[in-house]
């Protein structure tokens, strides 16, 4: 019997001392924080306000550290985000808006681009041309005396094809033989007009008509690439 009686009494102490444990524990934690809380009142006013400015700035960092900072970092990225979303929806629209426009140029620019290519012939369209010149001339009652192709004057990007013509027939048939040339679809200049040898033949007076008829044509590649190479050289040469 004492030997169970005596076991048993330490069993119930060590619960006790277990129960114990954590309220002697809170017990020293509020006794510190007495203590603390007593000796900052007994000090004087000024240390005091310190401790209390010293707390708050703590606490304000610790606010910022934890709360503001990753909050403001983040407001931030989603207001560039808004800013760039914006931006690029104003530019989107503006485009959008301007796209009518733009086709409208487009097709303006394709339109001039076809007149050009139109009046200015490639290489192998300038023979066909000259032809033409020439039938003009027949058509209009006149007779072709010469018809020569001078050298070729080249451009950037076209080259110039001058054609010595001299024709024979009155002045009617040479001013319609101009006229039609001007009207052909393809560009050609006529100058360096002359008249000489006039005869009469009835009431007509026959005129033999001398004049440089200049057609022009597009340049392909290789040609534009010499003509560059060429300018360059020249220009090096005068430096």
């Amino acid at each position: 019997m004492r030997h169970q009686d005596s076991g048993s009494l330490p069993t119930r102490r060590g619960k006790a001392a277990r129960n114990e444990g954590p309220r002697a524990g809170q017990s020293r934690g509020e006794e510190r924080v007495n203590q603390l809380l007593d000796n900052i009142l007994e000090r004087p006013k000024l240390q005091k306000l310190a401790i209390l400015a010293v707390t708050i700035i703590l606490l304000a960092a610790l606010y910022y550290s934890f709360l503001y900072s990753p909050g403001s970092d983040q407001v931030a990225k989603l207001s560039d985000s808004v800013e760039i979303a914006r931006n690029e929806k104003a530019i989107k629209q503006a485009k959008a808006a301007n796209l009518p426009r733009l086709q409208r140029d487009l097709q303006e620019l394709d339109k001039q681009l076809q007149r050009a290519v139109a009046e200015l012939p490639n290489q192998k369209q300038i023979a066909a041309l000259l032809e033409q010149i020439s039938a003009q001339a027949q058509q209009a009652g006149l007779n072709v005396i010469l018809f020569r192709p001078r050298p070729e004057n080249f451009q950037e990007f076209y080259a110039e094809v001058p054609v010595e013509i001299t024709v024979k027939g009155n002045f009617h048939s040479t001013v319609n033989f101009f006229d039609a040339v001007g009207r052909l679809d393809r560009l050609v200049n006529i100058d360096s007009i002359g008249f000489k040898n006039p005869t009469t033949a009835g009431e007509n007076v026959i005129l033999e008509t001398t004049s440089v008829a200049t057609a022009f044509r597009f340049l392909n590649e290789a040609e534009r690439k010499k003509v560059a190479e060429e300018r360059a050289k020249a220009a090096k040469a005068k430096k």
